[in-house]
């Protein structure tokens, strides 16, 4: 076979199977199709059929509300219906009640026709009746209104301090227990026993009946010797010893000995206690004395003015920051001169000056000015050295210090006052504002003396009697109270208790 037939056998071969595979081709393809067709046919027949379903069940629906809408407007319709007949009612009720007003406005009218000529006639009587009154009474309509308020004030005041003694009595009979049980806590409380040694003096008592022969009947005797000592006395459960507490430690001194002279001799009445009071308010300046030129016999300092160890000596009851005044100056002074020693400077200007440095601290409660200008006043007063008053004044910076003692005298103070365990600022706190409370009460005019008791929660101010009346005492402890509470800062509450006295003296002779 040559190589065209074989070309044509291809050729037919491949004709045969292409048409071959067109025939097998529109076969499959015709299945195919009639397959899809009748699949085609299904979900739009099962989509008619859900579509009737959905058409039937939208109907259902809409019937539904259409009937819910009609009963719905029926029942609005009724509603407004039943409104508007109500309305209508109302309606006629106020036309009604308009008719019975405009009647009522018309008598009105007519009666205040009568009461306008009614009241033109009563002030036509007044004016006339006033005029009357001026020519009986001589006054004038504005002089008549003074003297009515004069009246009105003074009324008004007495009601007030009416009011103010019964409510300061009733706050006495019930809170006096509650308040001594308050304070006597509070005092147990302090941790520091140094601290409770120095604001308290305990006064041991032969028996428990001597409490009552105290405190006297209905209370005479105590109060008589809290008002002349100036310090408050506690009697409490403490068997057999009743406490004398006031942050002034010579008050307090001189009450505890008076005390217990009083206790041995018996006889507690008024009129004794004062006498007991005075002799051992004697007695204490003696110790003040003695103490003062023992502590320039200690510091090896000779020459000194009486006056000034007399001041110095008033250091032993005083205390900065729970520190002895007195000790402290003691010790400033002997470690003055030997720093001085040290440096070859004057040891006996720095031993004086370092004696001396807190003598105003005796003086500030009765001078105003800090101690450290006070008390070199003072010293410069009764001729103590310039140099010494130099250093005494710039102790605190208040003034150049001119020489070097100076400078010693304030590097041995800040020693003795640092030392571990030498001083305590909450004490000096305390003193400060029972001082600042008895200078706010002597402020005031008419105050004769005043003593802050009770650990500060009371100040006791004694007036005199022929400055200041009853109801002027009233007044004066609400003011004083007033600017207590304006210018101090302090926990709780102060009583301001105002005493009017008034004593008539003669002698038999």
């Amino acid at each position: 076979m040559n190589e065209f037939g074989i070309i044509i056998t291809v050729l037919v071969i491949i004709g045969l199977t292409a048409g071959l595979t067109v025939i097998f081709t529109k076969i499959f393809v015709g299945r195919y199709q009639k397959e899809q067709n009748l699949k085609a046919d299904n979900v739009i027949q099962t989509a008619n059929e859900k579509a009737k379903v959905v058409e039937l069940e939208a109907r259902d629906n809409a019937l539904k509300v259409l009937e819910e809408a009609d009963a719905e407007v029926t029942r609005k319709r009724n509603d407004l219906s039943r409104e508007e007949d109500r309305l209508q009612k109302r309606r006629v009720d106020l036309d009604q009640r308009m008719d019975r007003l405009e009647q009522r406005e018309t008598a009105l009218n007519k009666r205040q026709s009568t009461i306008d000529k009614r009241a033109n006639e009563i002030d036509k009587m007044y004016e006339k009746g006033i005029e009357d009154l001026q020519k009986v009474a001589e006054m004038s309509i504005e002089d008549a209104r003074q003297e009515l308020l004069n009246l009105a004030e003074k009324e008004a005041r007495n009601d007030m301090a009416r009011i103010i003694r019964g409510i300061e009595a009733e706050a006495r009979d019930e809170g006096e227990k509650k308040a001594r049980m308050i304070i006597t806590n509070a005092i147990q409380r302090i941790a520091s026993d140094h601290v409770s040694e120095i604001t308290t003096s305990l006064v041991p008592l032969p028996n428990e009946e001597m409490k009552g022969r105290i405190v006297g009947r209905n209370g005479r005797n105590i109060r008589s010797f809290e008002q002349a000592a100036g310090v408050d006395v506690i009697v409490d459960d403490t068997p057999e010893a009743v406490t004398i507490s006031c942050f002034d430690p010579v008050r307090r001194e001189i009450a505890r000995r008076s005390l217990e002279k009083l206790i041995l001799d018996g006889r507690i009445h008024p009129a004794y206690i004062e006498k007991v009071l005075h002799e051992k308010e004697v007695e204490v300046e003696k110790v003040i004395a003695e103490a003062g030129e023992q502590a320039a016999f200690d510091t090896g300092i000779a020459g000194l003015h009486p006056e000034i160890l007399k001041v110095l000596g008033r250091l032993k009851f005083r205390t900065s920051y729970g520190q002895n005044q007195l000790a402290h100056a003691v010790e400033t002074s002997h470690l003055a001169a030997a720093i001085a020693a040290e440096v070859n400077a004057d040891v006996e200007v720095a031993r004086t000056a370092g004696l001396l440095h807190d003598l105003g601290k005796a003086l500030d409660h009765n001078t105003e000015g800090t101690h450290a200008t006070i008390g070199a006043d003072f010293a410069k007063r009764y001729g103590v050295n310039a140099r010494v008053v130099n250093a005494i004044a710039s102790h605190h910076h208040e003034i150049d210090q001119e020489s070097v003692e100076s400078i010693i005298v304030e590097s041995a103070d800040a020693i003795s006052g640092a030392r571990p365990g030498a001083r305590r600022e909450d004490l000096e706190h305390y003193i400060k504002r029972l001082r600042s409370l008895e200078e706010v009460a002597n402020s005031y005019k008419g105050v004769e003396q005043s003593y802050a008791i009770q650990a500060g929660r009371e100040v006791r101010i004694l007036v005199r009697p022929g400055d200041i009346d009853d109801l002027d005492a009233t007044r004066l402890a609400r003011d004083i109270a007033k600017k207590i509470e304006e210018t101090m800062q302090y926990p709780g509450q102060i009583k301001v208790t105002v005493i009017r006295e008034t004593r008539a003296i003669d002698y038999a002779k």
